[in-house]
């Protein structure tokens, strides 16, 4: 597995459709509400609450946090449901967003367009990827409750390049390899 420091610090191209990463550095996460929020205050010119530029997004929203913890169970939800708002974050300069399951054609072709990598974090590993976070706080949107902007910190935060810069798709890879 390659070692990678967010915000990135390599390019994100230099990565591989299928390639096992160890994240460690800062993200944030947003789900549906986050992303209309985000895409609503970029679209009326007003200043968003994270810098975008390299930036990395989990669709996620943790839960609660014990006592001790930085915080609750944290896994991927669905990617699909985000990509109506993908094409615009990625223009806006976000480098990689990490979720679950497969993209449609027009978020596929926006990582190409943008240079920039589709990651999965392994769902139902909700409770296992908590003890990966060390830190984490609300950045806006408090409101939204779990849906709110978090920053988290990851410490080797295990994750698959599932969509790369060229658009190969291991999806698309390994579903073709299973029906042989």
């Amino acid at each position: 597995m390659r070692q990678v420091q967010l915000p990135w610090k390599e390019d994100p191209c230099s990565f591989r459709v299928g390639e096992k990463l160890l994240l460690s550095g800062t993200v944030f996460t947003a789900r549906d509400k986050t992303h209309q929020r985000l895409i609503q205050e970029m679209e009326s010119g007003g200043p968003v609450p994270v810098r975008l530029n390299r930036a990395t997004f989990f669709y996620a929203g943790p839960t609660p946090k014990p006592e001790g913890r930085p915080v609750g169970s944290v896994g991927p939800t669905t990617s699909k449901r985000m990509d109506a708002y993908t094409r615009h974050l990625l223009s806006a300069g976000v480098a990689a967003v990490i979720g679950k399951g497969r993209r449609g054609a027009e978020a596929r072709q926006a990582f190409v367009d943008f240079q920039a990598l589709y990651l999965v974090a392994v769902g139902g590993a909700a409770a296992y990827l908590s003890t990966k976070v060390t830190a984490s706080s609300i950045v806006a949107y408090e409101e939204l409750g779990p849906e709110a902007l978090y920053r988290m910190e990851l410490k080797d935060f295990p994750v698959y390049v599932a969509i790369d810069c060229a658009g190969n798709d291991l999806f698309e890879i390994e579903q073709k390899r299973w029906r042989r």
